[in-house]
This record gives structure tokens, C-alpha cells and sequence, in this order.
């Protein structure tokens, strides 16, 4: 049976950012990938926002990776040259009864250590944008976005620069512990058995039904999955925003927010649906919500100017009525499977927090 020192499961952009890591700290890598190219799924299917960290609860594993990834993801984009912007947010309260929440929010960026969150008027606020409607906001200047896709490239060539080999539609069977590790069965078109010293899930959605396949894995060590799917609408117009606008959270995401593009397109979403089996259809009937939600903050869009764009999946593993989660990343000290490293409701902020799972995971595997 052939050995391999380390096998991911999942190319998307956290398994790329530890398969990279892993192999240039001189491991032996092998990514396995269900799906025919890298990113499929939710690390193509998201608004490529570089977030500051402003929401998530003080001391949260959210929190930790997303304000420590966020300067490793701009150095990384200087250093290879991967297209982003600094372009900045404003958190924006509508009515009287959000600003609280908006001071609470405040609150929680700089206990998690964002230092460079404004709390703006509505004046000062339209001062910036002009055609937003707001009674107070905050201003975060270091959220910006990226080309995520060409950021997944890199990280994939990084990877395989320093040895580490890709295997496509070869998803993960099955895996059991034996005495020297784990031992593999893989699908596709080349099933194979692989013998490994670790074994890493960052099969994003598809983490909690690749844990069940391995044998001896503790059930309760396993969260259920929970799909939480948002729909994108693009815009017929151009935006007259130069910063990315975002309402105040809603139970399950961010609300309808406002993101631009590169090229500096605005896109809308994404919205909150609950759904049972993954679909990625876009209902262009959900602008009927998506109007008013947009309409608090952009009173000037124009009727009839949503157009259906793309929709993504959070990979939740909390229901509806909780809404809010962390990540959950757990190793041996936790399932108690030698070599195994377990993934789990890696959503927003992933894309930002990569670099710094990446560092995470690699530490859990020296441990």
C-alpha cells in the first residue's frame, strides 16, 4: 500500500492555505478534491471580502484568525501580486433604534482588537457617500475585497511548487485508524488506498459527512450540517459608492449589503434561505425582497435594476434559532483519532482567516 505523509481533503481555499502550508514546512502532500478544479464551492460563491473582524464575539476562533489573516492576506496579495482593494465599509444604522447596535458593534471590534473603527454621524457618513441614507454608521478603512479565484491560484501553485499534488474527482470514501496512522479509501475515476501519518477535512460543506465516513470518529465529535443559502443580485447601474455599505447584521448573515467588484460593479446579497438539499439557482423572485432591504440604505435604486447574479452556501453547523457559531477546528485532544484534524463550519470570514487556519492547523499538527 503506498504511504503519504499528510492528506487534505478539500481544494477550496482553506484546504489550499494548509496544503500550502504543510508543504512548505517540507511535509508530503496529497489534496483530494470530490469536485474537477479547486474552489467550487463556497470559496467562489462569496462576496471576496477581506473583513477587519469587526462582528465576531471577543476571544472566538472567528475573531483570533480573522484579525491576525487579514494583514497576512493584504501581504500575501502584495507579495503575489493577486488584484485587491482597500476600499473600506460603512456599517450603517437606518433608524433611531439601530445605533445601540451599531455601539455594540463598535464594541466588539476592539475587543478583538480592530483599532482603526470610526464611529460616524449620518452627516459625516453622507460626507463620505453622498447618496446613502443613514442615521449613523461606523467606519471600517481596513475591509477591502480580492479576487479570490486568483487568489486560490496562488495558493495552489505555492503548493505545488514545494511538492505537494493535487488528485480531482477523487473524493473521500472512507478512512480508519490503525496503529501507524490513518488508512484511506478514495472514489473516482482512480480509486486508491493510502496509508497517511495525517489526516486533514476541509471539505467545507461536505466536513461533517466525510467525518461519518471515518471509522471510529466519535458521532457526538460531529456537528450536524445546516445549509444556509444566500442569493446575489447584480445591478444594471452603477452604484454611486466608492466603500462597501452594510445594514446591521441580521440572525443567520450580514444582511443585504453592497459589495463592488474590482472593476467596481456593485452586487447586492447576500439574503438568509434555509434550505435542506445544496442548490445553487439563483429565484429572481427574491428581489422583491432585496428591494426595500437595499432601499434603507440606497433610497435612489432604481426599480427594476436587480438582476439575478449567483448564490453561495454556509456551511453552518448551528440551526436557524442560533444563527451564530464560531469555527470548529479539532484534533486528536478532542476525537481522540491519532493523525486526524477535523474542520468544521468554516464560513465568512474563511476567505480572510485562510492564511491564519492555515498556521492553526499546522500547529495542531506538530502537536
Amino acid at each position: 500500500m503506498d504511504r503519504v505523509e499528510c492528506v487534505v481533503v478539500g481544494a477550496g481555499v482553506i484546504g489550499l492555505a494548509i496544503a500550502r502550508q504543510l508543504a512548505r514546512s517540507g511535509r508530503e502532500v496529497i489534496v483530494l478534491e470530490a469536485a474537477d478544479n479547486i474552489g467550487t464551492e463556497t470559496s467562489s460563491r462569496n462576496s471576496e471580502v477581506i473583513h477587519a473582524g469587526i462582528y465576531y464575539p471577543a476571544g472566538s476562533l472567528m475573531a483570533r484568525t480573522c484579525v491576525s489573516g487579514r494583514p497576512a492576506l493584504y501581504a500575501y496579495c502584495r507579495e503575489h501580486g493577486i488584484p485587491h482593494r482597500t476600499c473600506g465599509k460603512l456599517v450603517v444604522a437606518t433608524t433611531e433604534r439601530e445605533v445601540d447596535r451599531l455601539r455594540a458593534i463598535r464594541a466588539h471590534a476592539e475587543a478583538n482588537g480592530v483599532e482603526d473603527i470610526q464611529f460616524l454621524s449620518g452627516g459625516d457618513a453622507r460626507a463620505l457617500e453622498p447618496a446613502l441614507h443613514c442615521v449613523a454608521a461606523l467606519l471600517s478603512p481596513s475591509t477591502g475585497i480580492i479576487d479570490s479565484h486568483t487568489f486560490m491560484l496562488a495558493l495552489r501553485g505555492d503548493a505545488e511548487r514545494d511538492g505537494a499534488t493535487f488528485a480531482f474527482l477523487t473524493p473521500l470514501l472512507g478512512a480508519k485508524a490503525t496503529p501507524h496512522g490513518l488508512e484511506i479509501e478514495t472514489g473516482g475515476d482512480s480509486p486508491m488506498t493510502l496509508a497517511c501519518d495525517l489526516l486533514i477535512n476541509a471539505a467545507g460543506l461536505g466536513a461533517p459527512a466525510v467525518a461519518r465516513r471515518i471509522e471510529g470518529m466519535p458521532v457526538d465529535r460531529i456537528p450536524p450540517a445546516y445549509l444556509a443559502k444566500g442569493s446575489y443580485f447584480s445591478c444594471s447601474v452603477r452604484a454611486p459608492f466608492s466603500r462597501l455599505i452594510y445594514p446591521v447584521p441580521e440572525p443567520g448573515g450580514l444582511g443585504v449589503h453592497l459589495t463592488l467588484d474590482l472593476a467596481g460593479q456593485p452586487r447586492f446579497g447576500p439574503d438568509v434561505e434555509w434550505i435542506e438539499i445544496p442548490n445553487y439557482d439563483v429565484d429572481p423572485g427574491r428581489a422583491t425582497q432585496f428591494y426595500p432591504a437595499i432601499r434603507r440604505y440606497w433610497p435612489d435604486l432604481p426599480d427594476g435594476a436587480l438582476i439575478p447574479a449567483y448564490s453561495g452556501i454556509r456551511p453552518k453547523i448551528v440551526p436557524p434559532a442560533v444563527a451564530v457559531q464560531d469555527f470548529m477546528i479539532e484534533g486528536p485532544a478532542d476525537h481522540g483519532l491519532t493523525g486526524l484534524i477535523n474542520l468544521f463550519g468554516i464560513e465568512s470570514p474563511g476567505l480572510t482567516s485562510s492564511l491564519a487556519i492555515a498556521d492553526h492547523v499546522a500547529a495542531l499538527a506538530v502537536k
